[in-house]
């Protein structure tokens, strides 16, 4: 039976100034894209110190596919450089599930051009060009990318000092060299880019790939820069993952809310209101009903009191809450009227402050629960603006909860409980949780000592739910720490749900205060919490979750009525007025079209049940009942179909 290989190796006298890939090698590692050492990624060709720690990364990892993605990259801008002369080359990075690279063309690209580029990248990987790194001066890379003048630019970044590390411009000057890599054919120089690296040893390592789209973009993401052709891509660590990444991407086309929202009758965006502001046709309004029904429901039984609030405010409010200047970018533009600026407000949290300040409080009305579907108004930038899922006016189901210190860590636990219980009543159930914490930046508000107790508390309840805790460092709102519910939808994907903040910095800024047990004054904690961070965007979740086939108790549709022949229309209004009486949304088909076509068009609506009747089925006192995957029970007595429609609603099955 062989060994496992190490997982890490240090490098010993022995191995030193070999490289990082004999090292692996010679420990029997295989299946391995770049190594890491002492924590930082490097090619393979990287020749290794004694006492260096060397770690495998394999194709299949986040960063192995990064590097390969990178690597594919390279070998898109040698292709569109050799079918299209003269074209100059921006910048190409790894993004989530594959890689770009932009361009400055003389013509844009056409998808024929895709064609040619992609067979010429095959053409290039099949050479097995070697990706080969060598360290410049930057006087040296100005001479060697003369005639490319975006990359000059960069260099020239590098050089003041003002680009930056986290940006897309670091795949290409970011590290503390300045870096060329040369693709080489034995040992001469076919191609060569800027870049920071690290790269796969060769291009015969890129095993699959396909190029997706062409699309404009601006030089550097600004808009007052240049118009350039941008080129996105896939790669993957092998043809079989590839196949699969293009089924997901060819199931989430068919699952795409818009697209579904449109042919359900759902909702729709005008251009007469403006982009990201979405209406609700009435079966749209008919599931955002029932949502706020349910969600209302479970509040009242979790003992929270509903509040209302105004869309617009005083910027007053704003500076006091400390969202101005903080989320400026993203509030609507402020309204003079009558000598004062009001803002449409973009969160509901400095309501709800002067809410719980309009009167004084006591410490035997704490934990305080507000909850509120309250509207408000983000300028989301329209590049951004994507159906329902990222729009700039939306209903918050937005709660805060104001609690004493010591009541904190179980308020947080039993409202994590909350929120994925009713998360797994809509049929989310694969999630795990991120925590977004402060880092040593200077956006952050507060003393650390707050921090680190709220993020304590917070850490404390994510580790109760047993669920995945995944950390993110710097991603915490300005005035406090939170947990994110993230959720994976029916085919994998995973998207934010809930959030819970903790927040110390608002009640100061408010002044709050309640009289405790012992007759003083105290400060009270307060937790921000969003369930479903806007209905819109649930609602869009929900949609492309069920591919539009909702749940029973969901669908605006029920129940469709069918009779075969316009002579018992009469009996299937009956059974409607039946199961209306008992909160069923139901439609009979009384339509000219065929009964075939009718159950095509239910169907085609994903109504959940539909009742069929002819001549038998009346004489029995029956009806035949078809479900929405097309399979059937026929002669049902109407009092068991009856039932059995209520039973799947009320339960929610």
């Amino acid at each position: 039976m062989s060994e496992t290989p190490p997982a890490a190796l240090r490098v010993d006298a022995s191995q030193a100034g070999t490289t990082a890939g004999s090292v692996l090698a010679e420990a029997g590692v295989k299946d391995t894209a770049v190594a890491r050492v002492d924590g930082e990624l490097k090619d393979l060709a990287y020749v290794v110190s004694e006492g260096e720690l060397v770690e495998a990364v394999p194709y299949g990892s986040e960063d192995g596919r990064a590097v390969l993605r990178h690597s594919a990259a390279h070998v898109l801008a040698q292709a569109v450089q050799e079918l299209f002369p003269g074209t100059l080359l921006g910048i190409g990075p790894p993004i989530k599930d594959g890689f770009y690279y932009d361009f400055a063309p003389s013509r844009p690209f056409t998808p024929e051009d895709l064609g040619l580029i992609e067979k010429k990248m095959s053409d290039i990987t099949r050479q097995r060009q070697r990706f080969s790194r060598r360290v410049v001066t930057e006087t040296e890379a100005q001479v060697e990318l003369a005639h490319e003048k975006f990359k000059l630019e960069l260099i020239g970044l590098k050089g003041s000092g003002s680009g930056s590390r986290d940006s897309e411009e670091s795949v290409e000057v970011g590290g503390s060299e300045l870096t060329i890599y040369d693709n080489l054919v034995g040992e001469e120089t076919v191609w060569k880019d800027l870049c920071r690296g690290p790269h796969l040893p060769t291009t015969r390592d890129i095993p699959a790939f396909k190029l997706m789209r062409s699309a404009a973009a601006y030089w550097r993401g600004d808009q007052d820069n240049e118009q350039l052709q941008r080129i996105y891509g896939t790669a993957w660590e092998s043809r079989d993952a590839l196949k699969e990444h293009l089924h997901l991407l060819e199931e989430a086309e068919k699952r795409d809310h818009r697209r579904l929202g449109q042919e359900l009758d759902l909702f729709s965006f005008p251009d007469e209101l403006g982009s990201g502001l979405a209406v609700f046709h009435p079966k749209g309004g008919t599931i955002r009903r029932v949502m706020e029904d349910y969600s209302r429901l479970k509040h009242e039984q979790g003992g929270y009191e509903f509040v209302n609030t105004p869309h617009i405010s005083k910027e007053g409010l704003f500076h006091t809450s400390g969202h101005l200047p903080y989320y400026a970018d993203v509030m609507f533009p402020p309204m003079e009227f009558e000598g004062t600026n009001y803002y449409l407000k973009a969160m509901n949290c400095p309501f709800h402050n002067l809410i719980f300040k309009a009167r004084g409080r006591s410490y035997r009305e704490l934990p305080l629960r507000l909850f509120e579907f309250g509207s408000v108004y983000r300028y989301e930038k329209s590049g951004v603006v994507h159906g329902l899922t990222r729009v700039r006016g939306m209903t918050q189901d937005d709660s805060h909860i104001y609690c004493t210190k010591e009541q904190m860590p179980g308020e947080l636990t039993s409202l994590l409980t909350f929120v994925l219980d009713l998360l797994r009543d809509f049929g989310l159930d694969d999630f795990y949780l991120e925590l977004s914490t402060r880092d040593d930046s200077d956006k952050f508000v507060g003393e650390p000592e707050e921090w680190e107790e709220a993020t304590e508390a917070l850490r404390t309840a994510a580790e109760a739910s047993g669920l995945e805790l995944v950390p993110d460092p710097g991603g915490a709102a300005y005035y406090g720490p939170k947990i994110s519910v993230q959720a994976r939808d029916a085919i994998g994907r995973t998207w934010q749900m809930s959030t819970i903040q903790v927040d110390f910095q608002q009640p100061k800024r408010f002044e709050l205060s309640y009289q405790g047990e012992d007759g003083g004054r105290h400060q009270p904690v307060m937790i921000h919490r969003a369930l479903f961070g806007s209905i819109e965007r649930f609602l869009g979740v929900l949609v492309e979750h069920y591919a539009g086939a909702f749940p029973a108790w969901l669908s605006p549709v029920q129940v469709v009525g069918i009779p075969v022949h316009s002579d018992f229309d009469g009996y299937l209004l009956d059974v409607a007025t039946r199961l209306r009486a008992e909160g069923i949304r139901v439609e009979v088909d009384t339509s000219d079209d065929r009964m075939q076509k009718k159950i095509r068009n239910a169907q085609k609506q994903k109504v959940p049940f539909m009742l069929i009747a002819g001549a038998d089925d009346i004489a029995a006192g029956a009806v035949s009942f078809r479900f929405r995957d097309g399979t059937q029970d026929n002669g049902i007595p109407v009092d068991e179909a009856v039932a059995r429609i209520v039973a799947a609603v009320r339960e929610r099955t």
